[in-house]
């Protein structure tokens, strides 16, 4: 069996980074682990071809030619790129398994897949391949059960082309304690969080690291200190000893608020060798919190709990919502007053959307207020009916977007949190790569930019008050760069 492994490219939004990695010459931020997985998980005797969309800039009719089967992983933002494929693969011949979020949630969307592997492939990954075998492959495989990530393989790391990404990313466990309204992880991967053994992630760590790579990590884990007490005890204690002799490999993970209350925690995190975490904030709005059901950020001091996790030296990165019921107007003015005043400066701010599978999904369609499936909330649309009225809320939205991301502000911000930042006392070694990106920086930035003058301003600030944090001062500049262009494309379509 000849098969292509195929991951639909990523559009222009704040997470895909595709301006910031211009700087660093890489295509793509992040590879496609979960097709990675899969790719693991299929018959040593296939062939296999991994084609991300994100890394070329098409699939070509050769790699169509040569293959039997697409297997296709895709999460809703992706959702244009993945009915090309398709469209692509039928004209073609070629037959189409599809998984994913995307299709977990929305299969009956697309008639033209051949067979859906839905779900955790774990479990139905395995009755697929023997059906297909048998030749009596069903349409549609799926699962009530959660799988036991203590049977998931390694990725096959093999299959990269490591040069082309800017990170790579591991997953620790599934699943969160918590159960917001608008988020659909509870209703893919339930609600204990279901973890791998130590061993099995110090192996993966092991694996990337004699292929080469020595740059950033991402733990992809919808919650990573859902099950803190393994964290401390097993987890983290082989991370720290992994990395006595491997200091050049950052980490960054997302969390829940709830890490600012735990401060032993955070210092084991921090000489495991993570320096970033995002965090869903979405709102200072307590009564918006109320009604998500976002129970772990309520009833406490949410900027003094940002900066209990910068000053353990991790970068709080934070998710942000407007279009809540409860929201007024005023969401707007107080969302950006709160964020700089917070100093997180990549800070994501969506309007509300509604995830297939949801319980915000299931209340709006209840009350008839439902506008199709989601796109992704960080492009500016919404498929719900807000309470607030429409014009005002993307009037708002547009206000605020483009308010966080002027150069005044956005710099600000980066100053804000460098003066609260306190870093770890292992430095990461400065390189080629980082010292030609700062080069590239000082001319787009520096020079052609119409931040320039934020841009001499913070390096000289930070030069002279922080200067062990200059590398994060010219990196949270480029990323400032990203954000601006994707935030002008988004008020666009927002309009």
């Amino acid at each position: 069996m000849k098969v292509l492994l195929i991951y639909p490219q990523i559009p222009d939004t704040f997470w895909s980074f595709k301006y910031a990695l211009k700087f660093i010459r890489r295509k793509a931020a992040y590879p496609p682990l979960g097709l990675l997985t899969v790719g693991a998980m299929l018959p040593q005797s296939w062939e296999k071809r991994l084609v991300d969309l994100n890394l070329v800039e098409r699939l070509r009719e050769e790699d169509l030619a040569w293959a039997d089967y697409a297997f296709l992983s895709a999460m809703v933002v992706q959702r244009a790129s993945a009915e090309e494929v398709i469209a692509r693969c039928r004209a073609a011949g070629v037959k189409v398994v599809a998984g994913g979020p995307l299709f977990t949630t929305e299969h009956a969307q697309f008639p033209e897949v051949d067979h859906f592997v839905l779900n955790e492939a774990e479990l139905t990954l395995p009755p697929f391949l023997r059906d297909l075998a048998a030749g009596r492959a069903r349409r549609i495989y799926r699962s009530e059960r959660f799988a036991d990530l203590r049977q998931t393989p390694p990725p096959a790391w093999e299959l990269l082309d490591l040069k082309g990404y800017a990170a790579m990313s591991v997953q620790f466990s599934r699943g969160c304690p918590f159960n917001c309204e608008f988020c659909n992880v509870t209703a893919l991967f339930g609600h204990r969080p279901r973890i791998k053994a130590a061993e099995q992630i110090i192996a993966e760590l092991d694996a990337l690291y004699r292929l080469g790579w020595r740059g950033r990590i991402f733990f992809v884990d919808d919650n990573f200190i859902g099950n803190k007490a393994y964290l401390k005890r097993q987890l983290l204690p082989a991370l720290i000893r992994w990395r006595r002799d491997k200091k050049g490999v950052p980490f960054n993970t997302e969390a829940s608020i709830n890490l600012a209350d735990d401060p032993a925690l955070m210092e084991m995190m921090v000489q495991a060798g993570f320096d970033t975490v995002f965090i869903g904030i979405e709102t200072p709005n307590e009564e918006s919190l109320a009604e998500c059901n976002k129970k772990q950020n309520k009833n406490r001091d949410l900027v003094a709990s940002i900066r209990q996790i910068q000053r353990s030296g991790l970068e709080v990165q934070g998710g942000f919502i407007v279009g809540f019921d409860s929201d007024s107007p005023s969401i707007f003015r107080r969302q950006v007053e709160f964020i700089q005043e917070s100093g997180i400066v990549t800070a994501m701010v969506g309007l509300l959307q509604a995830p297939t599978g949801t319980k915000l999904y299931e209340r709006l369609r209840r009350e008839g207020r439902l506008l199709g499936t989601m796109s992704g909330n960080t492009d500016g649309t919404t498929n719900i009916v807000p309470r607030m009225d429409p014009h005002l809320l993307r009037e708002g939205y547009r206000n605020l977007i483009r308010s966080l991301y002027s150069p005044k502000n956005y710099y600000r911000r980066v100053r804000t949190f460098l003066r609260e930042y306190q870093p770890p006392k292992a430095k990461d070694p400065v390189n080629l790569p980082r010292l030609m990106a700062f080069l590239r920086a000082c001319i787009r930035l520096g020079v052609i930019g119409r931040e320039r003058l934020q841009y001499w301003k913070t390096l000289l600030w930070t030069l002279f008050r922080r200067p062990q944090l200059l590398p994060m001062a010219i990196t949270f500049a480029i990323y400032g760069y990203h954000f601006r262009k994707v935030s002008t494309l988004r008020t666009a379509s927002s309009s």
